[in-house]
């Protein structure tokens, strides 16, 4: 074995790390009889090998041979498909495209993962969808994983979230398990996990999901990944990581619109054994412009009270049990509040912050205002930069950069923040 190790180290030097991880590494070896046998996991893999890599495996291994003075041995390559085992999928039935109510703000994430679920390692892989809490990306997640099942029922799919994984690996190191866990994971056919940012700052963790991340993609394994914010986003995550999170088809799910808050509130009516119209729909999204999870805590508030009190749902009523959702969700600070109070602190037109002019008078207040969206609202990077006039996520980085640094030596930037932040409050 250690002439295989020997062989996959002064490869290194003639392949990129890239494609070592995903060609090489999942090929393992076996030495007997003069003879080193590799098995490739999968037809794909296999194939690729014999024709891109196999001369230059065996060239590798002449010489090391050569300059042990050991007789040269032979070298075969063989296709060694995994057994397709049944393992526990923990995807929650419940949740499928059909009921994901569609709107203007989730319909390209909707439809790519539609395309992931009916072409699986083939047409977007990674594939990665973010949002910030509530907004249905683990809906997808689960309903890509449900249409998985009903269509390609051979697949072994696994759902999880990315502390499960941690926790895993750290069992897994504590138990002398991670042979075991390494083949787990690696043997999967569709992996779907959850808030990958949980992998910030955990470097083993890191380590180990790279690594397992590369050797399903070089197999042609399907990857789904949710995230809260833009992967470029997210502190203490190594380059590399984030680097193959984005290298896929990435999108983002935004806060729903009036018209889809409405739908979803309809629908989610009917799961609580609500009779709702639709101009009380209406009425409850335009009050509460919160993520789904809150629409759907207010509709059971709506659900108790109803039992209790035998009333019919009239806007009066529903605006009583709700009274203080909609006197909360009114002081919310969004991204126009951010802009129109950091216009007036600086006495400058509303319309010069969202412009294109670059001068400092203008520049810096907007790179604030900016800031300020980054860190007292949900909002991602790239919704930040739309409603700056459609700028582009790395302008908006740029400007939470600079302010964060300028706060730490500027005290005209520092009293600006604060009292911007207790106008806001």
């Amino acid at each position: 074995m250690k002439l295989w190790q020997d062989c996959v180290k002064e490869l290194g030097y003639l392949i990129s790390e890239e494609d070592i991880n995903r060609w090489i590494r999942p090929l393992s070896a076996k030495v007997a009889n003069n003879q080193i046998k590799l098995f490739a996991p999968n037809k794909i893999l296999y194939e690729k090998v014999s024709a891109l890599y196999l001369e230059q495996i065996r060239q590798v291994l002449l010489l090391l041979q050569k300059n042990l003075n050991e007789e040269p041995v032979e070298l075969l390559l063989e296709s060694k498909e995994r057994p397709q085992n049944p393992i526990v999928s923990y995807i929650n039935k419940e949740q499928v495209f059909d009921n994901f109510i569609e709107g203007k703000s989730n319909r390209l994430a909707r439809a790519a993962a539609m395309q992931v679920a009916t072409q699986p390692g083939l047409s977007y892989n990674p594939f990665l969808i973010y949002s910030g809490v509530g907004l249905g990306k683990t809906h997808l997640l689960h309903a890509i994983g449900n249409a998985i099942h009903k269509t390609f029922p051979e697949k072994r799919v696994r759902y999880l979230h990315s502390e499960e994984f941690v926790s895993n690996m750290v069992d897994a190191l504590r138990n002398g398990r991670m042979d075991k866990f390494t083949r787990y994971y690696r043997g999967l056919d569709v992996l779907l996990i959850d808030d990958v940012q949980f992998f910030a700052g955990k470097e083993q963790s890191q380590e180990e999901f790279f690594h397992t991340f590369n050797h399903l993609f070089g197999s042609q394994s399907q990857i789904v990944m949710t995230c809260d914010r833009y992967p470029k986003e997210i502190d203490r995550l190594e380059d590399r990581l984030k680097s193959r999170f984005s290298s896929g088809l990435t999108h983002i799910i935004e806060y729903p619109e009036l018209e889809t808050r409405a739908a979803i509130i309809m629908s989610k009516s009917k799961q609580y054994g609500l009779d709702i119209s639709s101009e009380i729909s209406f009425f409850i999204a335009e009050k509460l412009k919160s993520n789904i999870r809150e629409l759907e805590g207010a509709l059971r508030r709506v659900e108790a009270s109803v039992k209790i009190t035998k009333q019919p749902l009239t806007i009066l009523y529903i605006e009583e049990i709700l009274k203080d959702l909609i006197i909360a969700n009114n002081r919310q600070v969004s991204i126009e509040n951010i802009q129109k109070a950091t216009a007036e602190y600086y006495n400058i037109q509303l319309s010069d912050l969202l412009s294109s002019r670059r001068s400092r008078s203008v520049a810096r207040p907007r790179q604030m205002a900016m800031f300020l969206s980054k860190e007292l609202t949900h909002r991602s990077l790239p919704e930040i930069g739309k409603a700056f006039g459609g700028r582009d996520h790395t302008t908006v980085l740029h400007a939470c950069r600079t302010i964060k640094k300028l706060k730490e030596h500027d005290a005209n930037i520092m009293h600006a923040y604060k009292a911007l932040v207790r106008i806001l409050n």
